[in-house]
C-alpha cells in the first residue's frame, strides 16, 4: 500500500504532483490528484469511453463536498483558480492511500474520521464514490456540488460553450446535452435529496497544462446539489455512471472490484514483492477491449498511456510481452495478437488508432517487425500452435511485402539485405517527432534497430516454419544476407554502432539508445565482443537510473529539460530526454553481456522508488536528462510499465 499523511497531504506543491489513475478496461477512466486540485484537463471523476476504446469525454469534473459535523462546517473542495482564490480542503486530509489502484482519502474533521475511496466498475462508464464515516460521536451532513462538462478529454471549455440540463430522479440526478441523441450521465445514490441547477463555475486554473504551454484554464457548469446524511460507521455509495441502472449497493459494488483485484494479484506465481504485484495492476489498466471489423470475437489492444494516448501498434507489440506474460494473463496476448493482425495492410501494422475514430494510419517502420518478436515471446511461454498456424500467412505476407517494398519507401535494399525506410519528411521510427514541419531526428536511411528487428524477424519465422512442419530455408539464407549486411552498421573509430548508415548524409555516428536492441533481441546480429562494447557505451553515457537518455550528453543537441510550450518539448523528446521504457532492453542485454542477474537488478531500483511519485502505483513515460531526472509525459505508459515487469521477470528467473 502507498500512503501519504497529514505532512505530504496538506502540502499543496507535493499532493498536487502525485496523481492517481482508475480504469474501466474500455478506455474510461477517472484521475485526479492527491489533495484533489485538478491540474490538467484530464483530470475528473467520470471519462467516459463513449467509442471505446475512444470517444473519450470528460462528463463530471468533480462532486465539491462540504460537511457540517457537530455544529461546524467544514469546505473538502480543493482547487486552483486564476484570481488566486484557492480551496484548500486538503488541509484536513489526515492520509492518502492506494490500495491495489483504489485512492482511499480519509479526512479528519473535529472528531469525526470521513473515509472515500473510488474506483471503477470493469467494463462500463461507471465510477463509484464510497463515503463512510469511519469514526464520530454525532451524524454528520453531506452536501455535494456537482461539477460537470461534456467535453473530448483533450480540450477546455469556457462558459457558454455548451448547454447541459439536469433534472432530479427518484436516487440522483440526470444530465443531458442539449444534442438529445447525446449520451446522458447520471449521479446516483440511495436516499438522496436533489437540487437540479445551472450555472457556470469560472476561471479554475490548470498548473500542468499551463508548464506545458497549453490552455491553462477552464470553466465548469454546476448542475446541481445533493445532500446526505450519515450516521456514525454508515456508508453512502455515488455512481457517477452512463447507466441508469447501476449497482447501488455499497458493499456488493466494492466486493466485486476487490475481488477482481486479488484475482489479478493471485496470478503472480514467480514473486511475492509488493511492488511486482503493483505493477501487474498498473499493467492490467492498458489492456482495453478494441473489436476488429468485421470480426464477432472479443478483441483486445493496448492503450499506450495515459492520459491522453490511444492504442499505438508500436507502443502495443512492445509492451504486450510484459504486460501479459509475467502476470500471467497470456491469454490476453493472443487476443491483442489476433486483434492487429486484422489490421495488417500492406505488410505493415497500423502506427496508430486517432482518437475522432478515423482510418487507421500507416506511418511506421518498426511496429510490425515487434509484431514478430511479440509473438516470439507470446510462444515461448504459451506453446499455442494453434495461434502460430493462423498468424503464419499474415507474417508470411508481411516479410514478402518488406522485400518488395511497400508505404514510405520501406524495401529490403537487394544489395545488402538490409531494410531502408523513410523520405525526407516521414519519421518511422520511434524516434518520430515532426512539429512545425520540423522533423526533429531525421533517421531515413538504414536505421539500426530496424535492422535488428529485421533479422530477428527473418531468423523468427525461420524457426516458425520449421515448427509447422514447413521449410524455413528462405528466411534463413535472408537472415544471414541481414548478418552480413549489418556489419556495415559497425564503427571502428568510435566502438560502437552507427545510428543509421545509407542515410542523405551517409553513416551518423550520433550516439543514441537504439543500438542497444541489437544486443538485446532474442536473435542478435552482433557478436560477443560487439555487443559488450554496446552495453557498455550504452551503460557509461546514456545510462541513468530511470532508463536511457535518447543522445549523448556530450551532443550539441543535448537538451537536458523537457519542459515549455510544444515545440520546445518535441526539440528534447528524443534529444536527450530519458525513457523508462528503454529499462528493459538495457538490462536485457546486460544480462546477456555479463550473465550477472543481481547487478542487473539494481539497474531497476529507482523506478521501483518511483512508484510512489508523480503516478502513483505505475510509471511514467519519461524522465528529464539530469538530475533530478524529474518525471515528464504521461503519469502511465504501458511500455514503461510492462520492461520493468519483464525485466524483474527475468532478472528473478536467472
Amino acid at each position: 500500500m502507498i500512503r501519504f499523511g497529514q505532512a505530504l497531504c496538506a502540502d499543496r506543491v507535493a499532493a498536487s504532483r502525485r496523481e492517481w489513475l482508475v480504469t474501466n478496461g474500455i478506455g474510461g477512466y477517472a484521475a485526479g490528484t492527491v489533495g484533489s486540485v485538478p491540474t490538467r484537463c484530464y483530470h475528473g471523476l467520470l471519462i467516459a469511453a463513449l467509442d471505446p476504446p475512444l470517444g473519450r469525454t470528460l462528463l463530471l469534473a468533480g462532486l465539491d463536498l462540504s460537511v457540517t459535523y457537530a455544529g461546524r462546517s467544514f469546505s473538502l473542495a480543493a482547487d486552483a483558480r486564476t484570481n488566486g482564490e484557492h480551496a484548500a480542503g486538503f488541509r484536513y486530509l489526515e492520509s492518502f492511500q492506494l490500495a491495489g489502484t483504489t485512492p482511499i482519502w480519509t479526512y479528519a474533521l473535529s472528531d469525526a474520521l470521513l473515509e472515500i475511496r473510488l474506483w471503477m466498475q470493469p467494463g462500463a462508464n461507471t465510477t463509484y464514490l464510497r463515503y463512510r464515516l469511519v469514526r464520530a460521536s454525532a451524524p454528520l451532513d453531506l452536501r455535494f456540488a456537482a461539477r460537470a462538462t461534456y467535453r473530448d478529454h483533450h480540450n477546455n471549455v469556457r462558459a457558454g460553450d455548451l448547454v447541459l440540463h439536469s433534472r432530479a430522479l427518484p436516487n440522483g440526478l440526470m444530465v443531458q446535452p442539449a444534442d438529445s441523441a447525446a449520451t446522458p450521465f447520471y449521479i446516483l445514490g440511495a436516499d438522496l435529496q436533489v437540487t437540479p441547477g445551472m450555472a457556470w463555475d469560472c476561471d479554475y486554473f490548470l498548473a500542468i497544462e499551463h508548464e506545458r504551454g497549453l490552455l491553462d484554464t477552464e470553466d465548469f457548469l454546476r448542475v446541481g446539489r445533493l445532500q446526505a446524511n450519515l450516521a456514525p460507521g454508515e456508508s453512502l455509495l455515488l455512481a457517477v455512471t452512463t447507466d441508469a441502472a447501476s449497482e447501488l449497493d455499497a458493499e456488493a459494488a466494492w466486493a466485486t472490484h476487490a475481488k477482481r483485484e486479488a484475482e489479478l494479484q493471485a496470478r503472480i506465481d514467480w514473486s511475492t514483492d509488493p511492488a511486482v504485484h503493483r505493477l501487474a495492476l498498473a499493467a492490467d489498466q492498458f489492456i482495453v477491449d478494441r473489436q476488429a471489423p468485421g470480426v464477432r470475437e472479443s478483441g483486445k489492444t493496448v492503450l499506450a498511456g495515459y492520459h491522453w494516448f490511444s492504442d499505438w501498434g508500436r507502443d502495443t507489440m512492445i509492451a504486450l510481452p510484459g504486460l501479459t506474460l509475467p502476470t500471467g494473463r497470456p491469454e490476453l496476448a493472443a487476443m491483442v495478437l489476433r486483434t492487429f493482425a486484422h489490421f495488417v495492410s500492406q505488410g505493415m501494422l497500423p502506427n496508430r488508432f486517432p482518437d475522432a475514430g478515423e482510418e487507421p494510419e500507416y506511418n511506421t517502420a518498426d511496429a510490425t517487425l515487434w509484431f514478430f518478436e511479440a509473438i516470439r515471446a507470446y510462444l515461448a511461454h504459451s506453446d499455442d500452435e494453434h495461434l502460430l498456424r493462423d498468424l503464419f500467412p499474415v507474417l508470411r505476407e508481411i516479410v514478402a511485402w518488406h522485400e518488395r517494398g511497400t508505404r514510405y519507401g520501406i524495401a529490403v535494399d537487394p544489395a545488402d539485405g538490409l531494410l531502408r525506410a523513410g523520405e525526407a519528411d516521414s519519421q518511422l521510427t520511434w524516434m518520430d517527432v515532426r512539429v512545425q514541419g520540423w522533423v526533429v531526428t531525421p533517421r531515413h536511411g538504414k536505421a539500426v534497430e530496424l535492422n535488428a528487428l529485421w533479422y530477428n524477424a527473418l531468423r523468427t519465422m525461420a524457426e516458425f516454419a520449421a515448427r509447422l512442419g514447413q521449410s524455413g530455408q528462405d528466411y534463413s539464407n535472408a537472415a544471414d544476407r541481414v548478418l552480413a549486411g549489418f556489419a556495415r552498421f559497425w564503427n571502428p573509430e568510435r566502438g560502437y554502432c552507427y545510428d543509421v548508415i545509407d542515410s542523405p548524409i551517409g553513416a551518423d555516428a550520433t550516439l543514441r539508445p537504439n543500438q542497444i536492441f541489437a544486443v538485446a533481441l532474442h536473435h542478435s546480429p552482433l557478436d560477443p565482443i560487439r555487443q559488450k562494447a554496446v552495453v557498455d557505451i550504452c551503460m557509461q553515457r546514456l545510462l541513468t537510473g530511470y532508463g536511457l537518455r535518447s543522445l549523448d550528453p556530450e551532443h550539441p543537441d543535448y537538451q537536458p529539460r523537457y519542459s515549455g510550450p510544444i515545440i520546445r518539448r518535441d526539440g528534447a523528446y528524443h534529444q536527450g530526454t530519458v525513457w523508462g521504457w528503454l529499462i528493459g532492453p538495457f538490462v536485457r542485454a546486460h544480462l546477456r553481456v555479463y550473465h550477472d542477474p543481481a547487478t542487473a537488478r539494481s539497474f531497476l531500483t529507482p523506478l521501483l522508488d518511483h512508484l510512489s511519485d508523480a503516478g502513483l502505483g505505475t510509471v511514467s513515460e519519461i524522465f528529464d536528462a539530469e538530475p533530478p531526472h524529474t518525471p515528464r509525459g504521461c503519469v502511465a505508459q504501458a511500455w514503461s510499465v510492462a520492461e520493468l515487469l519483464a525485466a524483474l521477470h527475468l532478472c528473478l528467473l536467472r
